[in-house]
């Protein structure tokens, strides 16, 4: 049996990128424990798609705020990116 006493704080990265205006994303904001649950709480609030992938958080998590992610994960990025439209596609599908 687990408890929230055992379990490691959650974590979360939010990113910024426009396309056609922005060089590449931009990570906005990062934090852990209640940081990180106002992030998601915010992103929920705002309908903006959320996406659990633990090596994409690793690697994410080393970027300063407000500095553009490296080249080395533009690939991760691009799936990440490839998931948020696919979300937003069907959300507004949805939506009709």
């Amino acid at each position: 049996m687990t408890s929230k006493k055992n379990k490691p704080p959650q974590k979360a990265v939010s990113l910024k990128y426009k396309m056609g205006k922005d060089p590449a994303p931009k990570v906005t904001a990062k934090g852990q424990g209640l940081v990180a649950e106002r992030i998601i709480a915010l992103a929920r609030e705002h309908k903006i798609p959320i996406k659990e992938d633990p090596d994409l958080l690793q690697v994410l998590s080393q970027v300063e705020v407000n500095q553009e992610v490296p080249p080395s994960i533009y690939q991760m990025i691009a799936e990440l990116l490839a998931f948020i439209y696919k979300a937003n596609n069907e959300y507004k599908s949805n939506k009709v």
